[in-house]
């Protein structure tokens, strides 16, 4: 049985962006998006009508921490992600949401693992941080989520459920909030499943890469890679699970200062190489964590090996894609990708007798976004 919700948040000044609307940001190598930690009660003076009656959003996956950027360094990757479809829906009570089914695009069937309750599940805490935002108080909401990504697998899964939410909540009644908006309902999705970082949910609703300055108050920048670069990343997910609280479990309670420099430094080149299109450079600081990597590879059986593997299949670099277990290398041909990806696929067999899966997939430049809708 479906559970409908409304939720409770507490009131604060409206965020502010450097654009109106996430549709049409301003032709910038970097934007800057600033706005309170706190979410507002609502954000306009009036509540919109919605403008369709059903929309269907997609969201797609992210690589988070990029080696050395842990908790504020993230990309979102092409042709992986998760679908939500909303539609206001008259069997609901005005004001709240309700959760009709989750499916798996892969043999659709009901994930067992994910609540109905909008209240405990990732996509409904965003979507009713939306309609609090909105202040969506005449009509009721009712939504399917399709998960396209596995649970546990370092790919940013709840964090695209959240943004297509948001996306899909602000879609339908006429696009009205900012970027920074959308990425404060993620956040308070994402601070209930893992934690408080954006370095999944950012990129997921930006697109591209994104650098979180400051989280409070909330200041995202936007790393415009360049046009002309081809980028491939190649993602190899093992059958293991790797839930995110045990892997930040892992992390040192202390940190040496030659380590902070060290990853410091490495990050900033992380950066440059982005804005450059610098792939080598990229691949060398991607690998280079000395802080966090060092304490999740052993969790997961044979990271080590498969690192090593792709590196000298010809890989540029590779570390583990936000807290694992899937790995990830970066590469500039789709079809050596694929060859790295087999090496890597053996080296998990071979080192940590794990089955695993690889995959080549280039960066998404784009963002959460409105797939259909069907106009009132």
């Amino acid at each position: 049985m479906a559970i409908s919700a409304a939720l409770k948040l507490p009131s604060s000044s409206s965020p502010t962006s450097t654009f109106s609307n996430p549709k049409n940001p301003p032709l910038k190598t970097i934007i800057r998006c600033r706005c309170n930690s706190s979410l507002p009660l609502k954000t306009l003076t009036t509540e919109p009508h919605p403008t369709f009656t059903s929309v269907r959003t997609f969201a797609p996956a992210t690589v988070a921490n990029l080696g050395p950027g842990f908790d504020f360094l993230g990309c979102a990757v092409d042709g992986l992600g998760d679908h939500v479809t909303l539609a206001v829906d008259p069997q609901v009570h005005p004001g709240h949401l309700s959760i009709h089914q989750i499916t798996n695009s892969a043999n659709n069937s009901v994930n067992k693992k994910l609540s109905t309750n909008p209240n405990f599940n990732c996509a409904g805490i965003a979507a009713l941080a939306v309609m609090k935002m909105l202040d969506i108080r005449s009509v009721g909401l009712s939504l399917s989520l399709e998960k396209g990504l596995p649970l546990g697998s370092g790919l940013g899964s709840s964090a695209a459920s959240a943004a297509a939410a948001a996306v899909a909540v602000n879609e339908l009644f006429g696009g009205h909030l900012t970027v920074s908006d959308l990425v404060l309902a993620g956040l308070e999705s994402e601070s209930r499943v893992s934690g408080y970082h954006a370095d999944n949910v950012a990129p997921s609703i930006m697109g591209g890469f994104v650098l979180i300055r400051s989280y409070d108050p909330l200041e995202l920048i936007e790393l415009k890679f360049p046009d002309d670069k081809d980028l491939f990343f190649v993602l190899v997910n093992p059958d293991f699970e790797a839930p995110t609280k045990k892997m930040r479990a892992a992390l040192p309670a202390e940190v040496s200062m030659s380590h902070h420099v060290w990853n410091c430094s490495q990050a900033g080149a992380l950066v440059a190489s982005v804005l450059q299109g610098d792939l080598r450079g990229l691949g060398t600081a991607l690998s280079s964590d000395r802080i966090v990597e060092p304490k999740r590879a052993p969790l997961i059986p044979g990271m080590e090996a498969v690192k090593k593997a792709a590196i000298e299949a010809g890989a540029f670099g590779c570390t583990i894609s936000g807290s694992g277990p899937t790995a990830v290398a970066i590469i500039d041909s789709e079809e050596r990708g694929r060859e790295i990806g087999d090496r890597m696929v053996e080296a998990f067999m071979r080192e940590g007798k794990l089955k695993a899966t690889a995959m080549v997939r280039s960066l998404d430049r784009v963002g959460a976004r409105l797939v259909s809708g069907i106009p009132l």
